[in-house]
């Protein structure tokens, strides 16, 4: 097949003068040279086209591709990693990983926390508050947790995070509201063990990879998986590969990763987080969608390598989910057809 990768590419926005932490979610060179090796040794052709106003650019141009790999993050918005799926959508293009209406929803953690408590996963009670002044109302058990609500790489969480009454909870949300500009997700806090489950595939055909325990090593910020401990994941944190077949906590984890990609529709690959409460009854906290796949930094990559899965293997397997999706033949897009029909 003729594949085109979109991707937001870090080093571009950096030399654009975006800040680090604005570009936090972004690629590597490594990483999208990693995917492109491994959809060529798989046999296949590829264009890079890059970040969506590039996309945009290409389709005005007349460019189509059979399928495009698609790791855009976007940046602006909470919408913004459903903008690539959106567009591609328009021009009848398929594409790899989930819809537009999925990207969206599951970037604002509140939301996502509702689709899967109705469908019945468990997951910490929760508020969304787009105020500090909404703070006092908040009916939740202290210690809470506090984190922006539509952002991901761990942006905004810090051990300050981890709420203990309600002048830090007020002070908090202040502070996060007016650095990242967003509504503040305040859940009550889990002291347990701390999972991201991988999984690929999509619907009923979805399937557990594994899971990583994520254990903070000495120096790493303590209690939180925070932004500087993913930053420096190297040295701060231990990704322990754990098994359900001995761990009977592990078990009950992954049977709800499974659920909760199920409900949400996901598709192809990506991760579900989770911890576990007091009483060692994980739950739900996020689903990351569109998971990164860095070959040694990104956890889904790094589990698979835990798990004898090859790289090549992991990104044949999302090609194949995808590819699923191809339909042989379409009808000719809107204003393509329009055009067809002028000319003759």
């Amino acid at each position: 097949m003729r594949i085109g990768l979109t991707f937001d590419l870090r080093s571009e926005y950096l030399a654009a003068g975006y800040s680090e932490l604005e570009t936090a979610e972004f690629d590597r060179e490594e990483t999208i040279d990693a995917i492109e090796s491994a959809l060529r040794e798989l046999g296949h052709t590829t264009d890079r086209i890059g970040s969506a106003p590039r996309l945009v650019e290409r389709l005005a141009a007349g460019d189509r591709w059979e399928l495009v790999f698609n790791i855009c993050e976007g940046l602006r918005g909470i919408a913004r990693e459903a903008q690539v799926p959106a567009v591609l959508d328009i021009y009848q293009i398929p594409y790899t990983f989930s819809d537009p209406l999925v990207m969206a929803l599951s970037l604002h953690k509140g939301l996502t926390k509702s689709v899967v408590r109705d469908a019945g996963v468990p997951t910490p009670r929760f508020v969304t508050l787009a105020a500090a002044t909404d703070a006092g109302a908040v009916d939740l058990a202290f210690p809470l947790f506090v984190k922006p609500v539509a952002e991901g790489t761990g942006k905004g969480i810090s051990p300050a995070s981890v709420i203990w009454d309600e002048e830090q909870l007020a002070r908090e949300t202040a502070r996060l509201i007016a650095e990242h500009d967003q509504p503040v997700l305040v859940e009550e806090y889990l002291p347990g063990r701390e999972f991201t489950v991988g999984l690929v595939g999509t619907g009923e055909r979805s399937e557990v990879l594994g899971t990583l325990e994520i254990v903070l090593c000495s120096g790493a910020e303590p209690d939180v998986y925070s932004y500087v401990n993913k930053e420096r994941c190297e040295d701060l944190v231990e990704y322990r590969l754990v098994e359900s077949a001995k761990d009977a906590e592990v078990a009950r984890a992954e049977a709800l990763a499974l659920a909760a990609w199920r409900a949400l529709d996901c598709r192809d690959a990506g991760r579900v987080d989770l911890r576990s409460d007091a009483k060692c009854q994980p739950q739900f906290l996020e689903v990351n969608p569109i998971a990164g796949l860095h070959p040694t930094h990104s956890d889904l990559p790094m589990l698979c390598t835990a798990r004898r899965v090859e790289y090549v293997e992991l990104i044949d397997r999302i090609v194949t989910s995808a590819r699923e999706r191809i339909r042989p033949t379409q009808r000719p897009h809107l204003f393509e057809a329009a055009t067809v029909g002028a000319k003759h």
